[in-house]
């Protein structure tokens, strides 16, 4: 079959990042970058964000290549949101440096008709109220998964359970979904998050793999072992990109499917670490997405 059109609807940002292993400055990011760059290995994907004009064009012009549609992307005069952060030793924990919110503070997504009736959508980690904007606008759709953190769980709670009433899937990490709640064991806090609505929840564990729940019936998987690590920034938006990119290729979407879509998520997490920002995704190949996906199915075989 033909493969599907994905939506996301997520930040795009110019970021500082330092690594053990290095720094970048003016560095591409935000969650539609990241996202669309990795699933459009597998399908056509139309983005909504905001960003100024100090946002590089060839950056623009590079998705466009990959057949990304940007009509949805507002560009105007401003400053594009900007991040900086500094990652630890580990670089499973960092800190924030400075947040400069730019034109990202009034962004406001309005999808162009031509979008509303795309049947996959990945709602990026913005404010659920903009979340739930978005799903306001969809007509017709087929399978819908959000992501959120810590910050909105605290300040917009309410909205964010209004929202996982009309998701298919959430995908969060150990922290949220404790946070979320209230709960540290994983089995209790799951069947919680499916109490509020999401048939399907994933749990991301980094570099440890990640977890997919339907309804409590688990499936685990690791992720590729990357050998040396760079930054990890972008790589849980590069998961949703890869695990999208697949589900775009799927006649069927139920839990057999999902659980190859959090492999080649995986997969393409354990590609974005490999450099600063999408550098890694734009020099990946179809053959290296395949051999670690068939790398992490060998590890599953008993």
């Amino acid at each position: 079959m033909n493969s599907l059109p994905v939506l996301v609807v997520g930040s795009v940002a110019i970021d500082d990042v330092e690594t053990p292993f290095g720094k970048m400055e003016n560095s591409i990011g935000g969650s539609a970058i990241y996202f669309s760059t990795a699933c459009s290995f597998f399908t056509k994907v139309r983005i909504v964000g905001i960003a100024g004009r100090d946002f590089p064009k060839e950056v623009i012009e590079r998705l466009h290549a990959r057949g990304v549609d940007t009509t949805g992307l507002t560009i105007e005069d401003g400053d594009t949101f900007r991040w900086g952060g500094r990652y630890h030793q580990d670089m499973n924990s960092r800190d924030t440096l400075y947040t400069k919110l730019g034109l990202f503070e009034k962004f406001n997504p309005e999808l162009p008709d031509e979008y509303k009736n795309t049947p996959l959508v990945f709602l990026g980690n913005i404010q659920p109220s903009l979340q739930l904007q978005v799903m306001n606008q969809m007509k017709n759709y087929k399978f819908v998964a959000c992501d959120t953190m810590n910050l909105w769980i605290e300040t917009a709670k309410n909205e964010l359970l209004k929202l996982l009433k009309k998701v298919n899937m959430i995908i969060i990490n150990d922290s949220e979904l404790h946070d979320l709640t209230g709960e540290i064991n994983i089995i209790k806090g799951l069947e919680k998050v499916h109490n509020m609505g999401p048939e399907y929840v994933i749990v991301k564990k980094g570099e440890n793999g990640a977890y997919l729940s339907h309804n409590l019936e688990l499936f685990f998987t690791p992720t590729y072992p990357v050998k040396q690590p760079i930054d990890p920034t972008g790589a849980g938006d590069s998961f949703a990109g890869g695990f999208f990119g697949y589900l775009s290729t799927q006649n069927t979407i139920d839990f057999k499917t999902l659980k190859k879509a959090v492999i080649y998520g995986n997969v393409m997490g354990s590609i974005c670490v490999e450099d600063f920002n999408i550098q890694a995704l734009l020099r990946a190949d179809k053959k290296t997405i395949e051999d670690r996906y068939n790398s992490i199915r060998n590890m599953l075989k008993i």
